[in-house]
Formats: structure tokens, C-alpha cells, sequence
């Protein structure tokens, strides 16, 4: 009797422990790779010119002319409040004219690396977790004033002025037309 049921538990045993092994093994998800950063999961978004003053001596001394892309996480990127154009043009004036991270009037040599990171880690400080996973420079420029003036000199600059609107009412004439009078120009 003691044979049959030390028999009865072992097949017990048995069939619990195939049953639980097919269980685990079905319910077993494949390992799946995740996609490298710049292969898929990630958006990017093309940011705006932004000008930003270079300010030394408590002068402009020229502006420094960018547009920059930016690969984020699209699915924390729309829960955002604030757009991410505004963002990330509020960082650059932060970074560069506030804090001043680059100084351009000292520097002989620019380090785009250390610009984009340090772009992309302020911006990922300033949300809290990791957003932005790359910086991609599509437009880097600096115009002194010298240079600016040069080519108003030199007639590559065209200045347009419009008439002002008030109340609501349409100016007269084409948008864009030269205005006669100054004062009632807006720019």
C-alpha cells in the first residue's frame, strides 16, 4: 500500500512539474534586441534659425546665427507642455547669453562636440530624465558687426517696411510696400 502511494505522489509530482515547465516555457517572451538610438524608437524634430547676441563688454559684439535638428523620444516629447521649439530656443538664450557657456570673444577655436552636448545635457536637466539623445548641427554661423555692416554697405541687405495695423483694419496698398512715413513702419 505504501508502494502505490509513494507512486500516486510521484506522478503527482511528475505532472505538476510538466505542467509548470510548459507554462513558463510558452509564456516565455523572446530576448528582442533593442534598436540602436539612431535606428528607430527615436523622432526628430528641425529646430528654427535662432539668433542669439554675442554680448562682451556690455556690447553686442555680433550674433551667432543656428539651426539645429534634435532626435528625442517622440512618446515623453508629447507630453510635454511646453513645444519643444520654445524649449529648446529658451535653453540656447539660457545657455549661451545667460550662462554664457561659450564665449566667443575669447575663444580662438570652437568645440562643436562640447557645444552639442552640452546643449542636449541642459536640456535633459531641465526635464528631468533623458529626452533628447542627440544634437545635429544642420547650421553653425557667427556674424560680427563688421560683418553685418559690410554687407549693408555692399547692397546684399534689402530692408522692408509695412504700414502699421491697428483696430484690426487691413493696411492700404500690398503687404510689404515701402512706406513714405517712418513712424508707421513696424518692424
Amino acid at each position: 500500500m505504501i508502494k502505490l502511494l509513494i507512486t500516486g505522489v510521484w506522478i503527482c509530482g511528475v505532472a505538476l512539474a510538466s505542467v509548470y515547465f510548459s507554462v513558463q516555457t510558452a509564456n516565455k517572451k523572446d530576448q528582442v534586441e533593442p534598436d540602436p538610438a539612431m535606428f528607430g524608437g527615436l523622432e526628430t524634430v528641425r529646430g528654427e534659425i535662432t539668433s542669439i547676441p554675442v554680448i562682451s563688454d556690455g556690447a553686442v559684439q555680433g550674433y551667432f546665427l543656428t539651426r539645429l535638428s534634435y532626435t528625442l523620444d517622440g512618446e515623453k516629447a508629447k507630453k510635454l507642455t511646453i513645444p519643444v521649439p520654445d524649449l529648446v530656443t529658451d535653453t540656447l538664450y539660457t545657455a549661451l547669453v545667460g550662462e554664457q557657456v561659450i564665449d566667443f570673444s575669447r575663444k580662438k577655436k570652437f568645440d562643436l562636440e562640447g557645444f552639442k552636448t552640452q546643449i542636449k545635457d541642459k536640456l535633459n536637466a531641465r526635464l528631468g530624465e533623458v529626452v533628447f539623445h542627440d544634437v545635429i548641427v544642420e547650421q553653425i554661423d557667427f556674424l560680427s558687426k563688421a560683418d553685418i555692416r559690410s554687407n549693408m554697405r555692399r547692397g546684399n541687405f534689402t530692408m522692408k517696411t509695412g504700414k502699421a495695423v491697428t483696430d484690426g483694419e487691413e493696411p492700404a496698398g500690398e503687404a510689404g510696400s515701402e512706406s513714405a512715413d517712418p513712424a508707421a513702419s513696424t518692424n
